[in-house]
């Protein structure tokens, strides 16, 4: 350490952040985190001799004002602030001196644009968290004890070694009020999603940035789509709603009938249809976005984006307009492969491909087939290859296009294809885990009624979630809701589905699936650790923040945050409690004592979970299938018809313009 600096005023939203962030996570529902806007962060490390990822500061709207102890220099870059060391102004995109006992003082954002970048020469040292400095504030994890900064924090300081230098003018990105973002056709188009029309008028529609936007994601004001189909069956009543797959940062996310831009702390899962994603090189735009500005998409062809690895004129960044004639014209697909089990390949940004197995069913045939996928491509670890994210039925490979191009990685993933084993030959280790559970938890019940006074009180699932499942699966009674839950073993497919380990799982026995819609508009607040039903899936939330499944209920902690200290039943150096094909099955406990084993987990005690080792073997399953086909299908037929008459009521209310 060469220095420290004392936070005198922490201006807005302050974190520490490094770059690329916390990568490798994202199966299991860490974000990368790391600078909203890359470009201007990048180029002030590398203004001040660092490496162009060294840990620095993130500010939105409003400074800090900084006290360093010695000599030091610094450089402050992003949106235009007034500057000043000591009092005296100080430019922004060049290296400052700071003398040792002086005061650097940047103030609120003039406009256009709404992040701040504080580097300092060395960069700042921070306990890494998961292999990153960047802080996730959610997840009360990483930076400066995983929070923004306060008033009196002290952060250290590095060793200095580069030579200081300016940022050419030409290298300065242009900020704007109206916005003109590249963009990649996919994952999801039309017609299979969306019309035509739909997607013609998103290419058309200046959209405004709602006020309420941050970090996990950019929420747009723009026209409701028309929707190529009803609903989305399974996954949910609302045609938005898909089985659950992987996101891309920068994917353009309709959550219901309202587009998101997901962001660096966004989910990296979840059962929403994304159209268009913005290429790597103009996810800086994301972090600029102020309330009020508009956004205009322009469609580009994938290859002929940018390269993430340039700072200068080479990244265009520049220029307000993105000069483009056309998309790809593919609706985001970039192949499609027959056989036994038909593959769709699609495009999620520049840096992803989407392969998605059958049709648009709940199978596990096709989880397995995913998952076969998954473990050829660890072994194999080609350069370039970044992450793995298994949905249900798919799987997402993201690369680091200059390593590893798209049309590369489609050779290697259609050989892989080629090798993998039939999906019944799989048997994978599968835990047994018992879980409490707090039926209709009062925190729950503040959920609901937070939702109710703060998003839309008329909405059909309110006031209360579980008669509403009970109303759209057919069911006669609450009681049987309570008794389809606690019957039932629920298997993981996925983990990350709303961060941090949480999981997305299904009944095995489908005669257990009960199947709901997701709030339209999503809840602003979901209390930690809250169990939900969205589609045929459960959720445990990994932590608070938004959300869209049906409450049921509240258990224990699924994520370690004591980490990297061992504690309770999360194993050692892995924070998350779950692991994909857990089975996961409930027993009831009164809100009080769930309060006391929620106490035992945090204080790294076991919680009142269970966990024993086991395998699971798809073709026992399918043997199970085969011997109650007649039972399901009754069940399934009657769950048809329930979900066909909530659907008329929400007709005859009105409801249909407002949720699909």
């Amino acid at each position: 350490m060469t220095g420290k600096i004392t936070v005198q005023r922490p201006g807005m939203l302050t974190t520490v952040q490094d770059f690329p962030g916390r990568t490798g996570y994202w199966h299991i529902g860490v974000p990368p985190s790391g600078p909203m806007d890359d470009l201007s962060f990048r180029l002030g490390n590398s203004a001040l001799g660092n490496d162009e990822g060294a840990a620095g500061l993130e500010c939105a709207m409003a400074g800090p004002a900084l006290q360093f102890d010695k000599d030091t220099v610094v450089c402050v870059t992003g949106a235009p602030a007034p500057v000043t060391v000591d009092g005296d102004l100080a430019a922004q995109w060049r290296p400052i001196h700071v003398p040792a006992g002086g005061v650097l003082d940047v103030g609120t954002v003039s406009g256009p644009g709404l992040r701040i970048y504080v580097l300092v020469q060395g960069g700042l040292e921070v306990e890494d968290y998961l292999g990153s400095a960047s802080t996730f504030t959610l997840g009360k994890f990483g930076g400066h004890q995983g929070r923004t900064l306060r008033p009196g924090d002290i952060l250290a300081i590095g060793d200095a070694n580069g030579s200081v230098k300016g940022v050419p003018a030409e290298y300065v990105p242009a900020m704007c009020r109206r916005w003109e973002i590249a963009v990649t056709e996919g994952p999801h188009g039309a017609p299979e999603f969306f019309t035509r029309s739909d997607i013609n008028t998103l290419y058309r529609t200046d959209y405004e940035v709602h006020f309420n936007s941050d970090r996990t994601g950019v929420r747009l004001i723009g026209p409701k789509p028309d929707w190529a189909r009803t609903d989305g069956g399974e996954a949910g009543l609302h045609p938005s709603n898909i089985h659950d797959n992987a996101y891309s940062v920068g994917a353009l996310d309709f959550t219901g009938d309202t587009p998101i831009l997901l962001g660096p702390d966004g989910p990296s899962l979840g059962g929403f249809v994304c159209p268009v994603t913005v290429v790597v090189a103009e996810r800086w735009k994301l972090g600029q976005l102020a309330p009020g500005d508009t956004v205009r998409f322009v469609p580009i062809k994938a290859n002929r984006t940018a390269s993430t690895r340039a700072l200068g004129p080479a990244r265009r960044a520049a220029h307000s307009s993105v000069f483009s004639t056309a998309g790809d014209g593919d609706d985001g697909v970039i192949a499609r492969r027959d056989g036994d089990t038909a593959v769709t390949y699609r495009r999620s940004g520049d840096d992803n491909v989407l392969v998605e197995y059958g049709d648009m069913t709940l199978d596990l045939a096709l989880r397995a087939r995913a998952h076969a996928l998954h473990q050829r491509l660890e072994i194999e670890k080609p350069a370039g290859l970044l992450d793995l994210t298994p949905g249900i039925r798919s799987l997402q490979v993201r690369v680091d296009p200059d390593v590893l191009p798209i049309p590369k990685l489609m050779g290697l993933l259609g050989d892989a294809e080629d090798a993998l084993p039939a999906a019944n030959e799989l048997v994978v280790p599968s835990r047994s885990v018992r879980m409490p559970l707090s039926w209709d938890d009062p925190s729950t019940r503040e959920a609901i009624q937070r939702y109710m006074h703060g998003v839309r009180a008329d909405a059909p699932w309110c006031p209360w979630n579980i008669e509403f499942i009970r109303r759209m699966n057919g069911l006669s009674s609450v009681d049987d809701v309570f008794d389809t839950v606690f019957g039932a073993e629920y298997m993981v497919l996925g983990l990350g589905d709303v961060y941090l380990g949480a999981p997305v799982a299904t009944p095995l026995d489908p005669r257990h699936r009960l199947v709901t819609t997701k709030y339209n508009p999503a809840r602003t607040w979901t209390p930690e650790n809250a169990v939900g039903i969205g589609g045929a899936y459960l959720c445990i939330y990994g932590m608070e923040g938004p959300g869209g499944y049906q409450f049921v209920g509240r258990t224990t902690q699924v994520w370690n945050h004591r980490h990297p200290e061992k504690s309770g039943p999360f194993e050692d150096g892995t924070p998350w409690l779950l692991r994909f094909f857990d089975r996961i099955s409930w027993y009831p406990v009164e809100p009080e004592e769930l309060m006391d084993l929620r106490s035992d987990v945090a204080a790294g005690r076991g919680g009142g979970i269970g966990i024993t080792d086991g395998t699971f073997s798809l073709a026992d399953h399918e043997r199970f299938l085969s011997a109650h086909a007649d039972s399901i299908s009754e069940f399934r037929a009657g769950q048809t018809v329930a979900f066909a008459a909530e659907r008329q009521r929400w007709s005859a209310a009105g409801e249909s313009t407002t949720v699909g």
